[in-house]
């Protein structure tokens, strides 16, 4: 493939280009959120774009008949939420010395810590040289703009190679979840679990189960628009106990309801029949994983977050036989539920040489940091016996 054959370009909104072009550049382990209908859902809802700080700057790669044989997903951010990997210091650092952090570049996937392709490219054009040009591409927008930096959050661990090779720096991030050992029901998942763990969760389940509640499993297809709603309102109101705003809009969540239905399956939990709280996953049955994203209630009842969060979900996944459930970013609380602490990384690109010099010091003191954390952690795996994951 001749890169001189091919021409980088910015849009503003993935509507510029038609689904089928996106799509084909997905394989089928790409997963949802990487779906047209996931990206333009949120473009369309402003939940991304305006005045949200995620200004739309999706890199496009064509050949010289204006084929798309390359992207990436991208965002000029004007800070640094939504995002799970936390460079607050490092803006600080640049206030410090008179020079602007933001706005930053970056390639990620808006309010969703999940792993993932970054640099996606057409089965039709050399994988490697079109994931060159998108690099090269992503750094000449920075300097050229002169944005401070470069930041792709959770790409696979095969795009890592061609990031560092163009000068990313890797840092690491640690997460929870939840492995199906063919597991036969929830009672066979507690066998595995170690004594403490194993009666601390029955112990949550029961006081729980004490309220007399049920639950109603809600796949996607048959969700409708009042069951949208109520989720909607339990997840505003997660935000707004916390003192923030929500991310998505209920317009947002209605809108992929009805796009990707096949992804999402809802849990209401219900006291005498009145809905009191929910919790959605986002299902990819290709690659056998189930992500839990939002949960909220609008009665506070102890341990229902558990129950319907982490015990209902991971129900689901056995009788489904999904083998991997991630219960989003942080919290080591999720490992007395069965979850394994997992390492996965993001590459970031400074652009100043002293600023990138320093970063670089820095995340080499975290990683060694990191793994001592790692190391503490496996001395606390729920499980019986097991190894940590990477």
């Amino acid at each position: 493939m001749n890169q001189d054959a091919y021409q980088l370009r910015v849009i503003q909104s993935i509507s510029e280009i038609d689904e089928r072009s996106w799509e084909d550049l997905l394989t089928p382990d790409a997963g949802p959120f990487l779906k047209y209908a996931f990206l333009n859902t949120l473009e369309k809802t402003g939940c991304v774009g305006g005045n949200t700080g995620w200004q739309v700057a999706h890199l496009l790669v064509e050949n010289i008949q204006s084929e798309l044989i390359g992207a990436m997903p991208l965002y000029l951010k004007q800070h640094s939420y939504g995002e799970f990997v936390f460079d607050w210091a490092w803006a600080q650092a640049y206030e410090q010395n008179n020079l602007a952090y933001y706005p930053k570049a970056l390639s990620a996937i808006p309010f969703t810590p999940v792993r993932g392709p970054r640099l996606l490219v057409s089965s039709k054009a050399d994988k490697a040289v079109a994931q060159e040009i998108l690099v090269a591409g992503l750094k000449t927008l920075v300097t050229q703009n002169n944005l401070s930096s470069a930041h792709v959050l959770f790409p696979e661990n095969g795009e890592l190679t061609e990031l560092k090779k163009q000068g990313f720096m890797l840092r690491d991030s640690v997460q929870f979840h939840w492995q199906n050992q063919g597991y036969q029901d929830f009672e066979h998942f507690l066998t595995a679990l170690t004594m403490k763990r194993r009666k601390n969760i029955r112990r949550e389940r029961a006081e729980v189960a004490s309220n007399q509640l049920s639950y109603r499993h809600i796949a996607g297809a048959d969700a409708t628009s009042e069951d949208w709603s109520f989720f909607y309102r339990c997840y505003e109101n997660t935000y707004i106990e916390h003192h923030s705003s929500p991310y998505l809009t209920e317009e947002c969540i209605q809108l992929l309801g009805q796009s990707m239905p096949e992804n999402f399956h809802l849990i209401i939990a219900c006291s005498d029949k009145r809905p009191i709280a929910s919790s959605l996953l986002v299902i990819d049955r290709f690659t056998s994983k189930a992500y839990g994203r939002y949960w909220g209630a609008i009665e506070y009842l102890p341990c229902l977050h558990f129950e319907l969060a982490y015990y209902q979900a991971i129900e689901y996944c056995i009788k489904e036989g999904i083998q991997t459930f991630e219960g989003g970013a942080q919290g080591e609380h999720k490992m007395a539920r069965g979850f394994l602490p997992t390492t996965i990384q993001s590459a970031h690109w400074i652009a100043d040489p002293g600023f990138s010099n320093a970063v670089k010091r820095f995340l080499e003191r975290e990683h060694e940091g990191m793994a001592a954390y790692v190391d503490e952690l496996e001395q606390h795996i729920p499980l019986k016996s097991t190894k940590v994951r990477s």
